[in-house]
């Protein structure tokens, strides 16, 4: 049998042996690790959101964070002072702003910025990639993955992102948000991993700039983040004045 494949035989039966590793790869499963290693599946967190202006000046914003599951997500601001006691709130695809004395939550839109700056609220409010984006493409690039993602619904801000991954942590280490058309939106630039304790090792910094924004830059810097188990009534419209409370 063996002889009976000839040169021909041997040259397929060795390039489907090369082709395995590749074909293994699992981009689903690649992205869930992914996911969960930025942050448990329910967790607290304090983080610095800076904007930052081609002149030099920058804004600063302190806010805390719950979340929980793929798609359930809460903050509170705590600084500065005039913008302090706003909180947001997103189930999914909807978000909501809720301004203290002002009355009921408002809708916002995930292509809109609470903040101003590079980052929209689909950036600052970021849900699990996994609940938003199916994985179409993985790609071995030396010791990265290239995980290449579109979008489930056009509800999403970005049609498509490009993840470099960082092969042995499984961590980010640079997003490209692109349209349909593939044209770049911004990129995201995952830096100073750190051990935040609990079992949490992930970037302590996110950076991004746009072409659509040239000199502006706006960064994520993230002071804590552990595990934290919440009830449902925390994710509601009616709970969003109280998530002071929480901390």
């Amino acid at each position: 049998m063996k002889r009976s494949l000839g040169k021909v035989g041997v040259a397929l039966a060795l390039a489907l042996t090369v082709a395995l590793p590749a074909q293994a790869l699992d981009g689903t499963a690649l992205l869930k690790q992914l996911d969960r290693n930025l942050t448990p599946n329910s967790y607290e967190s304090y983080r610095k959101l800076i904007n930052i202006e081609p002149s030099g000046a920058r804004k600063e914003f302190t806010l805390f964070t719950v979340k929980k599951g793929l798609d359930k997500m809460a903050s509170l601001f705590i600084a500065p002072a005039s913008e302090k006691g706003r909180s947001t709130l997103r189930l999914g695809d909807n978000m909501w702003l809720l301004i203290p004395n002002v009355g009921k939550p408002i809708r916002i839109t995930s292509l809109q910025s609470v903040v101003g700056g590079v980052f929209n609220n689909s950036d600052i409010f970021q849900l699990d990639y996994t609940a938003e984006y199916n994985v179409e493409r993985v790609e071995e690039e030396g010791a990265e993955y290239l995980l290449q993602l579109k979008a489930k619904t056009k509800a999403v801000a970005y049609d498509r992102l490009k993840i470099w991954t960082d092969a042995r942590r499984m961590l980010p280490t640079r997003i490209e948000c692109l349209t349909e058309a593939g044209m770049l939106i911004k990129t995201l630039y995952f830096k100073d991993v750190k051990d935040f304790g609990g079992g949490i090792t992930r970037p302590a910094v996110i950076e991004t700039d746009s072409p659509l924004y040239k000199g502006y830059k706006s960064v994520i810097i993230f002071a804590g983040i552990k595990k934290r188990d919440f009830k449902d009534e925390v994710f509601t419209l009616t709970f969003m004045p109280n998530i002071e409370s929480l901390r």
